[in-house]
């Protein structure tokens, strides 16, 4: 699970890159992303969020996201990333789907 804080934009796009891309390859990279810190993304998060999904998928593993304050999830469902990548409404309930 990777969670997240505050903004996610230009800035920091290389660090979440980092953190949601590094897997040692043992399995399948299986990953919740809590968004429920987060306040804002720009198009920089939602292209790391794009490529980490297509690198998961290719490994046969999965990205989820959880938590979404409205106006982040209100982003995903406008640029139909939710279509995507599943969105829950709790940690809980991303890590049992």
């Amino acid at each position: 699970m990777v969670t997240l804080r505050s903004e996610i934009d230009h800035a920091v796009k290389d660090m979440l890159g980092e953190a949601l891309l590094s897997c040692d390859g043992a399995a399948p990279p299986r990953t919740v992303v809590d968004l429920s810190g987060v306040t804002f993304t720009d198009s920089s998060g939602i292209n790391v969020f794009v490529a980490a999904h297509k690198s998961m998928s290719d490994a046969q593993g999965w990205l989820r996201i959880a938590g979404a304050q409205e106006s982040v999830l209100q982003l995903l469902k406008i640029i139909g990333l939710d279509d995507v990548i599943p969105c829950h409404s709790t940690v809980k309930q991303a890590l049992t789907a």
